[in-house]
């Protein structure tokens, strides 16, 4: 039995992430990014959850999604209620999760067309 990958081409799929890397398509990633179903952006300065401010959500926001992933990491961590707040005066859902159960939702939701944002904090 032949067994053949096939790779989606409308749209970013992530292969993997743990709490220091996330993989896209096939490219490693180590620092906190932001990922689109067209880009990746990886400047997004952000080091851990306790450090995460809502200006930082800003770029986030900016991108219109309905729904934000927040990976936080090995483990769920929650931001601060101003982290969260930020994202609601937007209209913007966010669901907090750890680093693998946000890009195995990613690969779901992305595939399905939605207008969805991951935001991954590697550390």
């Amino acid at each position: 039995m032949e067994l053949n990958f096939e790779r989606p081409r409308d749209y970013l799929f992530v292969r993997r992430a743990d709490a220091h890397r996330v993989v896209i398509v096939d490219r490693p990633f180590t620092a906190s990014l932001i990922l689109t179903r067209q880009k990746v952006i990886d400047d997004w300065g952000v080091a851990d959850i306790g450090a995460l401010a809502p200006a930082q959500v800003e770029p986030i926001v900016a991108l219109k999604p309905d729904v934000v992933l927040l990976g936080t990491g090995a483990h769920q961590q929650f931001p601060s209620q101003a982290v969260l707040a930020a994202f609601l005066q937007h209209g913007v859902g966010v669901e907090v999760m750890d680093n693998a159960a946000a890009a195995r939702t990613w690969d779901i939701l992305a595939s399905e067309g939605r207008n969805v944002v991951a935001a991954f904090i590697l550390s």
